[in-house]
């Protein structure tokens, strides 16, 4: 093995020792004093650093800062912050009664156009066939109490619906706009494809006529022509199968004309209108 080789000095070189610098003054101080804590950098302390370029900093005094919105306008923000009514909610609900109202209508229209066809429904009709008067006594001045025997003939040309005269019915006769008798037909049940003749007695307590009407009377007698006019009131159910409607109302009224005022009295000219109400 080779011998080595040492530089100009013939002795080997000193292993040198590395020492750390020595730490600064405040190192030192924390080491002599371990208890005193270390103090942190206060954020706030720092300046803020400068703006980008290309940016402004406009600063106002506070006391000049106004709130949003301004005093001025307070009220007319809290009115609008509170919003407008929404009008989805009440469009939503008007859609769904017009949608119920619509539905409901057709569905009204479909029964009716069901049951028409169904039962074919034909309106009756009705007649004055006979009257027979008694009571009137032209001659006097004084109160009089008419009395009068009307037979009604009433058709019901329907195949499939039948007729149920119910109470409160009335019948009331007319002379010159004075009602001289009244009355009401009897509770019966009418069959279909049937003719029923019923005699309604009718009278009148303490009818005073005016002067006209006694001379219109008397000069009708003398002519063979005495006006009356007849109306007629009759509450009814029909019968559909085995159901029963409503209570309909039907109307007749008829005018007429008698060559006298006995019993024995005959019908010289007659014309009924007659309708119903459904309510």
């Amino acid at each position: 093995m080779a011998d080595r080789v040492y530089p100009c000095d013939d002795s080997p070189p000193q292993t040198t020792e590395f020492k750390p610098p020595p730490p600064p003054p405040e190192e030192e101080d924390r080491a002599h004093h371990p208890q005193s804590p270390t103090k942190l950098a206060d954020p706030q302390s720092k300046k803020p650093g400068q703006p980008p370029p290309g940016t402004y900093v406009i600063q106002i005094p506070k006391d000049q800062v106004y709130r949003v919105p301004p005093p001025e306008n307070a009220q007319r923000f809290e009115r609008l912050s509170r919003g407008k009514p929404s009008r989805s909610r009440c469009c939503c609900c008007l859609w769904w009664f017009l949608s119920f109202l619509a539905a409901f209508l057709f569905l009204l229209g479909l029964a009716a156009a069901i049951l028409y066809l169904v039962f074919r429904p034909e309106s009756p009709d009705y007649s004055i066939e006979r009257v027979s008067i008694s009571g009137f006594n032209l001659s006097s001045s004084g109160p009089i109490s008419p009395a009068f025997n009307v037979t009604v003939r009433a058709n019901n040309p329907n195949n499939k619906i039948g007729i149920y005269y119910e109470k409160g019915s009335s019948v009331n006769v007319y002379s010159d706009g004075v009602k001289m008798a009244t009355g009401s037909l009897p509770v019966f049940y009418q069959d279909k494809n049937n003719v029923t003749v019923v005699v309604t007695s009718l009278k009148g307590t303490g009818i005073v006529l005016t002067s006209g009407v006694r001379t219109a009377l008397a000069t009708g007698v003398s002519k063979g022509t005495v006006p009356f006019n007849l109306a007629l009131r009759a509450p009814v159910k029909l019968k559909l199968g085995s159901v029963k409607t409503w209570k309909i109302t039907v109307k007749v009224d008829c005018e007429l004309t008698v060559d006298k005022l006995t019993a024995s009295a005959r019908i010289g000219s007659k014309s009924c209108d007659y309708g119903v109400d459904l309510w």
